[in-house]
């Protein structure tokens, strides 16, 4: 009996383990039948645990201690369509782990220890839609490892150690919408991995080394709308050329060390609605810096170092409804500034150092209607209201501080100033006006001369042109105009600028012309000219001559001059003649 029950023991351990009943769920394991969802986060587990229901579709099994994924670690889930692996220690995925997931549309890795994604990896993940490789240990991207997800709309593979990406490691996916680059060791961008992508509407590239932008980085990326530049420290400008061939709705370049609006590079951009300039030592915004922008909705210059916007630099933008110029350098934001204030419905000035003056009266006249978006503008000066927002300001004040004094130039006395070539010159033009008036010249070439010009001319502080180094072309009549918000006035000033005296010459600067040419050697050229021109005068010489011959040889014998000539003999002593043989007798001669 005993040796019965030792054989039907040793059967009964002999027969295969039963399947987990199919509403089971594995240990250390949350699961949801309604949703089919099954979360292992903070569980420690090393492995993929064993018994997740067939049916499952989600599976949370982030922030724990799983090292590898081998071919059939998911073999038994065909139903997984999101998987989140991250934050785990994942050092190696081989080829195929993910081959028998075809419904698979989310897959999450983000976190892990990944330093190469091998080629097969994501073999037959032929629904994934979003893939994130994120802060991991990547060094370059192979080509072709996307290849077989070509229905990938978003890709993330920032904070990672890549120094290189090959040409051909984006090949595949023509289904990509956004990518997303960030925190890596790329020092440039290769235009021709990006053209595989040809169907990618967003790309954020932040927190990355490169230097400059080329004219090939985008040039085959047509369908993209959004691109976002974040954190490049390196890069000093926006060349011309570096968004040529792109359609964009939206740009930002935030944070880098661009000085000046990239309006040469915006120049073909007539689809963008926002613009993001914000965070980059820019100090002035120059006339007509966005005038091809006739669909701009939105523009952002928060933070910018901004001091000067000109008089209509906004000039185009007929559809602005966001302005953002807060924390900014900016006095002042004149009407003139814009094309048409009408269709401006959020203003942020705020942050600025604000004169409360006539130049904000449009913005305190809309103060109750214009949406500052919670953060009201204060005056900076002048001292009385200094604080107060705009918003609250009563109408009372308009009449004392919101009201403009035209410029007056004080002296106006003619100042008609002679120089010497290579002198220095200055005119001096000051004006007092509310508020304060700003001075520029403008030159007998029609040229205007201001503080921010460079060259021979500018203008000091305060109003005085000054001219270094005065040359004869430099004569005529200089005026002077200063301008605010008021109107202008204008003052003359003429200048004549005499050529320096031949006795302040260096000696021997007058035969410096005569001792070149003697010193300069005779070439062939000048030779054959000199002689060609000697030969020519001689021949007309000698020509001239013969002329004056032909024309007195066909005169000669032609005209006879005749003359009489009477002639009286001398009487002679003697018997006296006869008289038929007496008197005086008459000849003629022939002179010829």
């Amino acid at each position: 009996m005993t040796c019965w029950l030792r054989v039907l023991s040793l059967q009964l351990l002999l027969l295969p383990a039963a399947p987990p009943p199919a509403g089971g769920c594995p240990a250390r394991c949350e699961c949801s039948a309604q949703t089919r969802a099954v979360a292992c986060p903070r569980r420690r587990l090393t492995a993929v645990p064993d018994g997740i229901p067939a049916e499952t579709r989600l599976l949370e099994l982030s922030r724990n201690r799983i090292r590898c994924l081998n071919p059939g670690d998911l073999a038994a889930l065909p139903q997984l369509e999101e998987l989140d692996l991250s934050e785990n220690v994942i050092a190696h995925v081989e080829p195929g782990a993910f081959a028998n997931l075809p419904r698979l549309r989310v897959l999450r890795l983000r976190a892990n220890l990944l330093k190469l994604i091998p080629p097969g990896v994501f073999t037959r993940l032929d629904n994934l839609t979003l893939l994130d490789l994120s802060e991991n240990k990547l060094v370059i991207l192979l080509d072709y490892t996307f290849q077989d997800l070509r229905s990938l709309r978003r890709l993330e593979v920032g904070d990672n150690d890549l120094v290189f990406i090959s040409r051909r490691a984006f090949a595949g996916l023509l289904a990509l919408e956004e990518l997303t680059l960030e925190r890596c060791n790329l020092t440039a961008l290769s235009g021709e991995s990006l053209g595989h992508l040809r169907g990618l509407g967003a790309l954020r590239l932040r927190h990355l080394a490169i230097a400059a932008l080329e004219d090939q980085n985008f040039r085959r990326l047509p369908g993209l709308l959004h691109l976002e530049i974040d954190n490049w420290p390196l890069l000093e400008e926006v060349a011309a050329g570096s968004l040529h061939g792109l359609n964009l709705t939206s740009l930002s370049v935030t944070h880098t060390n661009i000085t000046a609006v990239p309006a040469a590079a915006l120049r073909h951009q007539a689809h963008l609605t926002c613009l993001n300039l914000s965070h980059n030592p820019i100090s002035t915004v120059p006339r007509g810096s966005f005038r091809d922008l006739v669909r701009l909705r939105e523009l952002h210059l928060a933070g910018a170092l901004l001091a000067v916007v000109e008089p209509q630099a906004f000039l185009g933008l007929r559809q602005i409804r966001l302005l953002n110029l807060s924390d900014n350098l900016l006095s002042t934001l004149e009407e003139s500034t814009f094309h048409s204030v009408n269709t401006l419905e959020t203003l942020r000035v705020d942050g600025n150092p604000l004169a409360c003056d006539c130049r904000l009266l449009w913005i305190v006249q809309r103060r109750k209607t214009l949406n500052f978006d919670g953060r009201l503008p204060a005056c900076a000066t002048p001292a009385e209201v200094r604080g107060d927002a705009l918003r609250n300001l009563p109408d009372s004040v308009l009449f004392e501080y919101f009201v403009c004094r035209k410029p007056q130039i004080r002296e106006r006395r003619l100042q008609h100033v002679t120089a010497t070539a290579g002198d220095a010159v200055r005119f001096q033009c000051r004006a007092e006006g509310e508020p304060a008036p700003t001075v520029a010249w403008v030159t007998p070439q029609h040229r205007a001369v201001t503080a921010a010009s460079a060259g021979r001319a500018r203008v000091l502080p305060g109003g005085t042109l000054a001219i270094q180094d005065a040359r004869p072309q430099d004569s005529g009549t200089y005026t002077c105009v200063a301008s605010n918000a008021g109107g202008n006035d204008t003052y003359f000033a003429t200048l004549t600028v005499q050529p320096e005296p031949a006795a302040n010459r260096t000696p021997g600067e007058g035969r410096n012309e005569t001792q070149a040419a003697a010193r300069a050697p005779l070439d062939l050229t000048t030779i054959l000219v000199s002689t060609a021109m000697g030969c020519i005068t001689f021949l007309g010489v000698v020509l001239f001559c013969f002329l004056l011959l032909f024309v007195w040889s066909r005169g000669r014998g032609q005209h006879k001059n005749h003359f009489s000539v009477e002639y009286s003999f001398r009487k002679v002593d003697g018997p006296a003649t006869t008289t038929g043989q007496g008197g005086a007798r008459k000849f003629n001669m022939k002179m010829i």
